[in-house]
């Protein structure tokens, strides 16, 4: 599995890249990121790992930047921002347990949240049973899914931006202004695209069929989920931003990694579509 530390020690080896800290989360870990291709031109943030038990796509991440690193010459003077896991601590739980938390009050308070199962594997949510993607200010609270106490998944938590998590990633948004977002998830193999805009809705529908023609994947358009990052990206930005599910839903949580090669090989064009659709 694809630990906290070994995305650390990835990082620490690449050569050439900006490396940067978003922020520190509860459990007082970085969130890091990695910058390749150009400062200078239009920029696009690819985020990973929002949800803990879908850690398989931080090494996807960690993936497609060295694929990005290799074929900068066909980002065309764009920047890629990649932030592979922006949830360590909820990451560490999900593959280490209890063991991954410094604190005696939070490990007293995951376990009381999962119901005193030391079994964490399938948990999504941030160190206090926060859901990150259901934390940020778009349509915050709406979701057919959101439930409204700590959980191992899908808490909104008491107010949009609520975790130093999601305050991190939308503050560094904020400052870079990314022309596009891309938010990789797990699993079911579908592209969401859409959340209620109208200006710019054939824009996106377009370069969401070109990320659908070399994926596979089938497009979505709202299930009635809300307060993701990719929902704030489109309200708040009105730039395109996609959620993409990899892998398939034959297998169940936690995803075998024996699927990486395969998810790796449908998302390898994605940065590069995405940007020669833009151009």
């Amino acid at each position: 599995m694809y630990t906290y530390e070994r995305l650390l020690s990835d990082i620490g080896e690449l050569e050439g890249v900006e490396r940067l800290v978003l922020g520190i989360t509860w459990g007082g870990r970085i969130i890091p990121c990695v910058h390749v291709g150009s400062k200078r031109g239009r920029q696009l943030i690819v985020c990973a790992a929002i949800h803990a038990r879908e850690h398989i796509t931080a090494q996807l991440a960690m993936r497609l930047l060295g694929e990005c690193r290799k074929r900068a010459g066909e980002l065309f003077g764009w920047g890629i921002y990649f932030i592979p896991m922006a949830n360590p601590d909820g990451v560490e739980l999900c593959i280490r347990g209890t063991e991954s938390v410094r604190s005696a009050w939070d490990r007293e308070n995951v376990l009381k949240i999962n119901g005193g199962c030391p079994d964490f594997s399938l948990w999504k949510a941030n160190l206090v049973g926060i859901d990150l993607n259901v934390n940020f200010d778009a349509r915050f609270g709406t979701g057919v899914s959101n439930v409204f106490s700590p959980a191992p998944e899908n808490y909104v938590g008491e107010a949009p931006f609520s975790e130093p998590e999601s305050r991190a990633l939308v503050d560094f948004t904020k400052k870079v202004r990314p022309s596009a977002v891309i938010s990789y998830h797990c699993k079911g193999e579908m592209i969401f695209w859409k959340f209620h805009q109208q200006a710019n809705l054939l824009r996106d529908r377009i370069l969401a069929e070109a990320l659908a023609e070399v994926t596979g994947y089938e497009l979505v358009d709202e299930m009635g989920s809300a307060g993701g990052y990719k929902d704030w990206c489109i309200q708040h930005l009105g730039i395109p931003a996609f959620t993409i599910e990899v892998g398939s839903d034959a297998f169940p949580h936690p995803f075998p990694y024996s699927e990486l090669d395969r998810i790796f090989e449908q998302n390898r064009q994605v940065p590069f579509a995405l940007i020669k659709n833009m151009l």
